[in-house]
């Protein structure tokens, strides 16, 4: 199992980046927030999950490893293979996507294309229990803790260590993201303060 890869970026398409790890470049699948935040040239680490087929190998990148756990989960739901999993992750980020999970929240669910009323029932259904455990949610009443303030920056801040840049820098650039406004998501505040990042370097 290829649990992370660890590199330059040699290319970023549309659906997937190449990854070089040891002179081996790795064609690794993931969500358009994930790419937004990767740059050719620059070094980064992503989490993966490693899909065998009887006539493939796919590899499947997260910016965090939260990602890479639901991705999983969203698998072992009947009629949900790795595309579908990795499109219901492009569509909603992972916390609003447990939410809508242990809410039951059928409408949200089914933004996703190809998932429609009886697989997103199926969809919550099957992994409440085990989204609650894995996010730390409590009932369908309860707030989702994962969407707090503090829980986004640590998200981001661990991010941005992944991708080389020193705690403190990190801590910086996203505490200037999260003053600026509210309304922020994983990705948007990712995307921002590697732009910020980027100016000072």
């Amino acid at each position: 199992m290829i649990s992370s890869v660890h590199g330059e970026v040699l290319s970023v398409g549309l659906d997937h980046a190449v990854v070089e790890v040891g002179g081996v470049g790795f064609a690794v699948q993931a969500t358009p927030a994930t790419l937004s935040t990767l740059r050719r040239g620059e070094k980064v680490r992503l989490h993966t999950a490693l899909i065998v087929r009887e006539d493939s190998l796919t590899l499947f990148g997260f910016a965090d490893a939260d990602a890479r756990e639901l991705f999983g989960l969203l698998q072992t739901v009947s009629g949900i293979g790795p595309r579908l999993a990795l499109a219901t992750l492009a569509v909603l980020e992972p916390d609003k996507l447990r939410a809508a999970v242990v809410e039951g929240n059928i409408t949200v669910l089914t933004q996703v294309p190809g998932i429609g009323r009886k697989g997103a029932e199926r969809l919550s259904l099957e992994l409440r229990d085990k989204v609650s455990a894995l996010g730390g949610l409590g009932g369908a009443g309860d707030a989702p803790v994962v969407s707090a303030p503090g829980a986004l920056r640590a998200e981001v801040v661990e991010a941005l260590a992944g991708l080389g840049f020193p705690a403190k820098q990190a801590e910086q650039a996203v505490d200037r993201v999260l003053a600026e406004g509210d309304g922020h998501t994983t990705a948007t505040v990712l995307r921002a303060a590697l732009a910020t990042l980027g100016r000072k370097q």
